[in-house]
């Protein structure tokens, strides 16, 4: 530990208490959404309730893998759905669990759009709870990315062309949403710098600047954006580009994600630069990472060769605690 983290009086920005409408959070560290691949059938399945559960802490904030939203929406082998009600029932003992530890659970809502395959849509046909709230999945070059990116984006309508008319659509997602549920429990994930699934943008700073402003009209919870430095899937490279312009510009919580430290998590939080931060990977290899970063504890190395397996345990729900009991 530094000398100042040795006073007892002081806390570090990452673990001072946050409150949002409907929410008080303990920490500002928040399970990232991730998709692991072990969500059989389109169903999410017992395992991950001991999954969500190891990293909830109370007043802990977690944002739910992927979940597709109809039965044309999966991309990708094993991923979870919450378009029927078997779907909705499987999701139920997991949420349960989550907050049984006061935790507080979002359901990312997604749609693949021109990233999935014939393979996984009904017929070979060519691809078109009790949660606390919803993230819409508008990031990663799935769907509503695709509408966004002017390098994907060739329609001639009013959905195409201009900076408006490409965050049209997106726009409206996040209205009826935010109609059927609550602005208070809507927040987004967006990825203007990065280029997913081929999909980029010719001019990402006003991408985002626009959407940030654009959001404030619907009042949602939050916007989280992911950083210019996570520049694909798998590596992170930093960039001199900066959220701050839409962190200034989005009146809701802002949250960042993008290969954030502990140290970097600190210092973006104590600046100004976002109000959260979330963590994929390091909260994978380490369930307990709030406690961890609380104490500067060693932390875990995570296995790449296990992101992706489709064993219940292995790379998922064995990766140890500083104490063994959670």
């Amino acid at each position: 530990m530094t000398t100042s983290e040795e006073n007892m009086d002081f806390i570090p920005a990452l673990l001072a208490p946050y409150k949002m409408p409907n929410f008080s959070l303990s920490h500002r560290i928040v399970l990232a959404p991730m998709s692991r691949l072990r969500s059989y059938n389109f169903l999410a399945q017992p395992h991950a309730i001991l999954y969500y559960s190891q990293r909830t802490t109370q007043g802990g904030f977690l944002i739910g893998e992927a979940s597709g939203v109809s039965e044309t929406a999966q991309g990708y082998q094993n991923t979870s759905g919450i378009w029927t009600q078997q779907q909705v029932e499987a999701w139920k003992p997991i949420v349960d669990a989550v907050h049984k530890k006061g935790g507080i659970f979002f359901c990312q809502l997604w749609h693949a759009g021109r990233a999935s395959d014939n393979c996984f849509q009904p017929d070979g046909q060519p691809p078109i709870s009790c949660f606390d709230g919803v993230e819409i999945h508008g990031a990663n070059g799935y769907l509503i990315d695709q509408f966004l990116k002017d390098q994907v984006n060739d329609r001639t309508v009013e959905y195409g062309g201009s900076l408006e008319n490409r965050c049209r659509f997106p726009l409206q997602v996040v209205e009826a949403v935010a109609d059927e549920i609550g602005a208070d429990r809507v927040g987004i994930r967006l990825s203007p710098f990065a280029d997913y699934n081929d999909c980029a943008d010719s001019n990402p700073e006003a991408l985002g600047l626009y959407m940030a402003q654009s959001l404030n009209k619907y009042g949602i919870l939050y916007c989280h954006m992911i950083e210019p430095r996570m520049i694909t899937q798998f590596e992170s490279q930093k960039t001199k580009n900066s959220l701050l312009p839409m962190r200034k510009a989005f009146k809701g919580t802002f949250i960042v994600a993008g290969g954030y430290n502990r140290e970097e998590g600190n210092e973006v939080v104590a600046k100004g630069g976002a109000d959260l931060v979330a963590f994929g990977r390091l909260f994978l290899a380490n369930p307990d990472l709030p406690r961890r970063f609380e104490l500067n504890a060693v932390l875990n190395k995570y296995d790449r060769n296990t992101f992706y397996t489709q064993n219940p345990v292995v790379g998922y729900t064995d990766y140890p605690f500083l104490d063994p009991t959670p």
